[in-house]
């Protein structure tokens, strides 16, 4: 199964290996990131932030240096979300009246890629505040979908996304709350892995309302909310996993052939579009021809219908930070509390599921990539087989693991026609909590089976 590629450049790992090779130096790389973006971001418009004159002085003092071995990432150029504190570079989350908010240090996740040699060559584009599957702002102007410049790169990591899948870098550091990363992936067609929640530091991703105050040092690292990455492959995601990590991970080792999987096509409130559908069930079926055991339900699954409910009410605290909702009301410590109680049953009941089941497979999103509007998508509703599906509804497959914090991998499994369009289509591997590396494994043994 074939999906749409637009670049044969070489990924994170591949540019780290021709530099220790003494193939490539580190300001060739940059100098040839930096040409790349020049040439294609005018029509993309992925950069937020550029970093290029830091970026090149950077690579000739790693040129002179060297590498060290604890350096995976060793003259890779890369990008980070607009979002994340970059010293010396503006933040503002697509706010005008925020441009003054220059942090002066880096955010923890960036020290670990710098530390790991990554060359951080600028920020990419976000919704304002990070709230919608769509890129664009009136401080930075909107992303396209470099697959088809009328349609969305999905947000909020959709520059970060479009810069991955055009080649302007091999890779990139998002967030996710509601879909943020495997959202873009699947609209772009690349990989992208949402992280165990509360695996990888969000210090230093903090909303410049708060951060610019006098005397800020730090907010609490937001429940549902994630850091993870976007790549071309899955050797990449699973080493930008690792540096973002908290602590090590263990890998099972767990070939798929001996694994058990659970596909969930089927979501209550949210049909699938056939430009959707159409390429999961291709997918599922390939995979159960090589021999890989794939079920189709479990009475073991929480109450999705319930949990979606309570993982939107959970998302709408959060993002408004206790502020009272369109209807009045504000949330009590109470309702927080019941939440939580409820977050941490529907845990309970995933690792039931878990026991079981090795992964779970399930579409990202119920269409593919969008094409742009003005207004955010969740305000409006989706195109789903011509029918009008509240924007919101979409949101049940992102919540499916962000609710009990789990961790899911996307891989492109081919592409389907949307209004019209060719555009690549992409599929979840969730696991159980901090299997972050079982599901690259597993989403990278399907891409073998799928892409051969």
């Amino acid at each position: 199964m074939a999906y749409p590629q637009l670049t044969t450049k070489p990924g994170a790992l591949e540019t780290a290996a021709a530099i220790r090779a003494g193939k490539l130096s580190v300001v060739e790389a940059v100098d040839a990131a930096i040409v790349r973006i020049e040439h294609l971001d005018a029509e993309v418009n992925a950069l937020a932030v550029p970093d290029f004159e830091r970026a090149c002085e950077t690579a000739k003092a790693m040129d002179r240096e060297g590498p060290r071995k604890d350096q995976p990432l060793f003259g890779v150029p890369m990008t980070v979300k607009e979002s994340f504190d970059v010293a010396g570079l503006q933040s503002c989350w697509g706010h005008e009246r925020l441009t003054d908010y220059v942090p002066a240090r880096d955010a923890e996740l960036v020290r670990r890629l710098k530390a790991a040699g990554a060359v951080i060559v600028g920020k990419t584009n976000v919704p304002t505040d990070l709230t919608d599957w769509q890129s664009f702002n009136p401080v930075y102007g909107r992303t396209n979908n470099p697959h088809d410049h009328a349609r969305s790169p999905g947000g909020s990591s959709g520059g970060g996304a479009a810069a991955v899948a055009s080649g302007m870098v091999a890779c990139e550091y998002g967030t996710d709350i509601g879909g943020s990363v495997r959202v873009p992936a699947h609209f772009c067609g690349i990989w992208g892995h949402k992280t165990t929640h509360g695996l990888v530091s969000k210090r230093g991703h903090d909303h410049p309302m708060m951060a610019r105050r006098k005397g800020f040092v730090a907010a609490h690292e937001s429940e549902l909310s994630i850091a993870g990455p976007l790549a071309r492959n899955p050797q990449d995601l699973a080493v930008l996993t690792g540096i973002g990590a908290r602590f090590a991970l263990r890998q099972s080792g767990k070939p798929l052939s001996q694994c058990r999987l659970l596909a969930l096509t089927e979501m209550p409130g949210c049909p699938l579009d056939a430009s959707v559908a159409e390429p999961t069930e291709a997918a599922i079926g390939t995979l159960a021809r090589a021999g890989i055991a794939i079920e189709r339900e479990s009475d073991l699954v929480p109450d999705l219908a319930q949990q979606h409910r309570d993982y939107l009410r959970m998302l709408n605290t959060v993002m408004a930070r206790g502020a009272p909702a369109p209807n009045g009301k504000r949330a009590t410590a109470t309702d927080w509390f019941d939440l939580l109680d409820a977050q941490a049953a529907n845990q309970v009941l995933w690792e039931r599921v878990f026991e079981t089941f090795d992964f779970v497979l399930a579409p990202p999103a119920p269409v593919l990539a969008i094409p742009h509007r003005d207004e955010a998508v969740f305000k409006g509703a989706l195109d789903v087989n011509g029918e009008d599906v509240s924007g919101g509804a979409g949101l049940i497959f992102s919540g499916l693991a962000t609710f009990p914090g789990l961790p899911s991998t996307v891989l492109p499994i081919g592409s389907g026609t949307y209004q019209g369009a060719e555009l690549p289509c992409g599929m979840q591997v969730m696991g159980p909590a901090f299997a972050d590396l079982d599901c690259i494994a597993a989403a990278g043994e399907m891409g073998e089976i799928l892409h051969a």
